[in-house]
């Protein structure tokens, strides 16, 4: 796996800091990453960007960002109100194919969900990833809501020939809820993919130096961490009716 594309299940599900934690830890493990961030709407020109947020916490990664856009909108409605030209699919491909012949992993962050469009002709993430054949990562929330917008990530994927890579809790509350502790069981089943991680909240206010010590024990072994999905879904475990 020398590209991985990431993706949320919607906004504001910890995608970024997701990440950061998987660059981390591949960091820690000895390889060379870069991070593609195909589209940043709603920041500044002269302002840090989810790019820039991953390399702070996560250390020493190559950071690119193909476009950006002042208002915090879906690309394609952010490069049309701003008058500028809108980021496609095989720009994104193409750009993260190039980092791939000089570092051992790219990350791919898309923004917000899997279909947001990039471009008026509807071209999204997905497109991207079919066009590298990239497995794609989905990090979805913790609570109630999750389990529908997870499986119709992971049917969307499939149905366009995608491989998804596995999910990633991409913010664990300190005191979850029943249906956060259920939902542990339930979405690699809705899913129809291994459960790869689980980053508790707040994390990314975490100091640079503990993200990257504790990066690894959030993210499984596939992801070069020490996570223990099973331990974890013991742990948790919801009381008995």
């Amino acid at each position: 796996m020398s590209v991985l594309v990431i993706t949320g299940t919607g906004t504001e599900v910890g995608k970024t800091v997701v990440t950061a934690a998987v660059a981390a830890t591949a960091l820690a493990a000895g390889r060379s990453v870069a991070v593609l961030k195909a589209a940043q709407t709603g920041v500044r020109p002269d302002g840090p960007g989810d790019a820039a947020e991953v390399a702070r916490l996560a250390g020493g990664v190559t950071t690119a960002e193909l476009a950006r856009y002042p208002e915090p909108l879906a690309p394609a409605t952010a490069a049309r109100r701003a008058g500028r030209a809108p980021v496609h699919p095989h720009e994104v491909a193409e750009a993260a194919a190039k980092l791939a012949t000089e570092h051992d992993l790219v990350l791919v962050e898309g923004a917000g969900g899997l279909l947001v469009r990039f471009d008026p002709a509807g071209g999204t993430l997905a497109d991207a990833a079919r066009l590298l054949s990239a497995p794609v990562l989905v990090v979805a929330s913790a609570g109630l809501g999750t389990l529908n917008t997870t499986e119709l990530t992971a049917r969307e994927l499939r149905a366009r020939g995608l491989d998804p890579a596995g999910i990633v809790i991409g913010s664990w509350p300190a005191a979850p809820d029943l249906a956060s502790r259920c939902n542990l069981a339930d979405l690699p089943d809705v899913a129809g993919a291994p459960l790869l991680g689980s980053v508790p909240a707040g994390s990314g206010a975490l100091s640079p130096a503990a993200f990257r010590a504790a990066a690894p024990h959030w993210l499984a072994p596939r992801l070069d961490g020490t996570w223990d999905a099973e331990a974890f879904q013991v742990r948790q475990a919801p009381p008995a009716f």
